[in-house]
């Protein structure tokens, strides 16, 4: 699986798609978070942004290998294999995004009256679980389950909504849980946040590789 991760990695740095999901990222926290703002709020804003980001890089590297490439590398590793270094490295480069941006946030906000290492490790969680739940809408709006481009483009923005506004959603629960609860005492720990985004992430990628190792 090393090897995978390396080989899709490399793909994904070679092909500079990555740039555009992460340059709107970078531009909504540049515009987003202004310094003396409350720490719990840019935290809250950097975890949000991250839900579209990882579906939009999601998508990217799982279409960024050209079709007689994937056949050839599905042939010596196996469907699932590849179709899930495809869909980890998406989420690494997500979380190192989302870790890049809550330090600025962690760096410019206000933390009066807030223990910086507890918003820092809440920070973590609600970007963790932000970004395995945008990694989720992506392997679910993405091939082999959704095949058209214009089809999964609109799939991929209405879920990362979805995941945004809907009560149920580990994503909606750890930004509430840092720009609600954190204006009026301790900054929470999304923990069961991150316990959801987690099974959805895994449900998710899990039918995405068995769509994979069925098509292939």
């Amino acid at each position: 699986m090393t090897a995978l991760l390396r080989y899709q990695g490399a793909l994904l740095l070679r092909s500079q798609r990555w740039l555009a999901p992460l340059i709107a990222y970078a531009a909504l926290v540049a515009v987003g978070i202004r310094p003396g703002d409350p720490v719990a709020d840019s935290l809250g804003l950097v975890a949000a942004g991250l839900v579209p980001a990882a579906a939009w890089l999601v998508r990217i590297c799982v279409s960024v290998e050209p079709d007689a490439a994937r056949a050839c590398t599905a042939a010596a590793a196996g469907p699932v294999r590849v179709h899930a270094a495809a869909l980890l490295t998406a989420s690494t480069g997500a979380l190192l995004a989302g870790a890049a941006a809550a330090a600025v946030a962690l760096l410019t906000g206000d933390r009066s009256g807030t223990d910086p290492g507890r918003a820092a490790l809440a920070g973590a969680l609600a970007v963790a679980a932000c970004a395995l739940t945008g990694a989720a809408v992506g392997a679910l709006c993405s091939r082999p389950l959704v095949r058209r481009r214009g089809h999964g483009i609109l799939a991929a923005t209405l879920g990362s909504l979805l995941a945004l506004i809907l009560a149920v959603s580990p994503a909606r629960g750890a930004v509430s849980a840092l720009v609600t609860a954190g204006r009026s005492g301790p900054v929470p720990l999304p923990l069961t946040a991150l316990a959801g985004a987690l099974l959805l992430a895994a449900g998710a990628g899990a039918a995405a590789c068995r769509a994979a190792a069925r098509r292939s």
